[in-house]
């Protein structure tokens, strides 16, 4: 059985993605000051424009215009002829205290009452949220969107370091891969495209592209003489960032997890606390469904957990190891509750979120990166353990 499954990527300087940086480097700021801070920021890029909007309660005291001038210069709009630059955009900034019918949930639960610590802390929202994990990397990412992430993350590399001088911010990748028994086989194409400095030639941009990026990411193995490549199809690209196409925070929901290889509950992540589930309980599904793969249980599994606002316990945590499960998968979700804990105060102090760490893994997929505490293995014995007792 032979399908191809396709996966994107955004550089930094993409719209969208310029506004979640600067989402989470204002959450980053005020955590740095106040660990106990709530945050839901939003964002908003036009030409010449930075909106901010949204609910933040913290006791920190930060420069929220400083912030967007220097992310927005970190990234590389540092030009008037890219018609966004950090140093003359304007910045408006409309930010409110967070709902104190909100805040009530979560800073006591529904379950306080129980004496658990625990319980103290209820979930910020209701909803769904998604975890995968599948042995098609070394990172245990679908490898469409792994491969896709890192020609996006090479392209941002080869701008920064001079190494193809005359490329701009904006870019964009994507990645089809084959697969046969459900397993990649090759790469059936790979698209790139780049905003580039005015008149230059696009056989050049094409040749150095590929040389400089394409080549020094994907795997020879997987590239064949019929693997097509495509580098700016459409030729030119001058205009991009915000003053090519308006940028919003949230927007590019499947970069940033698994390439549409895995659901998505619908909830962003980038400018919020680790409170509001869709953020720290989406982090934490992928983090149990690694383990699983990790511990050899399944050749890829998605987790699915459920919240009510205000309460601590999910409503529903449910297992799908795709029938490449040794346990039934029954067995599987029964374990990874009585093994993980869900809470959502568990999950904050599990991977110490109260730290300014979010504007580290707002670029190139919030999976993926070996750095961020809910890529590690850190139950991994645990786990192993809960199953040796089993076949006992």
């Amino acid at each position: 059985m032979k399908y191809l499954f396709t996966s994107e990527s955004v550089t930094e300087g993409h719209p969208d993605k310029v506004c979640d940086q600067i989402a989470d480097r204002i959450l980053d700021a005020i955590l740095s000051q106040d660990s106990q801070s709530r945050s839901a920021c939003e964002v908003v890029s036009t030409t010449g424009r930075v909106i901010v909007v949204g609910e933040i309660s913290t006791n920190a005291k930060i420069d929220v215009e400083k912030i967007v001038r220097q992310t927005i210069k970190d990234i590389g709009y540092t030009k008037e002829e890219y018609l966004f630059n950090y140093s003359t955009c304007s910045v408006d900034v409309y930010l409110d205290k967070q709902s104190s019918d909100i805040a009530q949930g979560v800073n006591k639960s529904l379950e306080s009452s129980s004496g658990n610590a625990y319980d103290l802390i209820g979930a910020g929202d209701q909803g769904m949220m998604f975890g995968y994990a599948c042995k098609e990397s070394e990172n245990l990412m679908p490898l469409p969107i792994h491969l896709a992430h890192k020609l996006t993350k090479r392209l941002t590399e080869v701008r920064k370091n001079k190494i193809i001088d005359y490329i701009r911010p904006d870019g964009k990748s994507q990645v089809t891969v084959e697969y046969v028994n459900n397993k990649p086989s090759r790469v059936e194409a790979v698209v790139i495209s780049t905003q580039h400095d005015d008149n230059i030639d696009i056989g050049k941009l094409r040749n150095d592209v590929k040389k400089h990026v394409i080549e020094a990411i994907i795997p020879s193995n997987l590239i064949d003489e019929n693997t097509k490549i495509y580098i700016n199809p459409t030729g030119r690209f001058v205009l991009g960032g915000p003053a090519g196409d308006s940028g919003v925070t949230g927007r590019k929901i499947i970069v940033d997890t698994y390439g549409g290889s895995a659901p998505h509950g619908g909830g962003a992540f980038s400018g919020k606390d680790p409170t509001k589930v869709d953020r720290s309980a989406t982090y934490f599904a992928r983090y149990v469904a690694k383990h699983v793969v990790a511990c050899d249980l399944a050749d890829k599994c998605q987790i699915q957990i459920a919240y009510a606002i205000g309460k601590a316990q999910p409503v529903s945590v449910s297992v799908d190891t795709f029938c490449t499960g040794k346990y039934s998968d029954e067995i599987i979700a029964d374990a990874i509750q009585k093994v993980f804990d869900f809470r959502p105060k568990a999950i904050i102090e599990r991977f110490d979120m109260t730290k300014p760490i979010y504007s580290k893994c707002t670029n190139y997929g919030h999976f993926g990166n070996e750095d961020m505490p809910w890529e590690k293995l850190t139950q991994l014995d645990e786990l192993k353990a809960y199953f040796t007792k089993l076949s006992i």
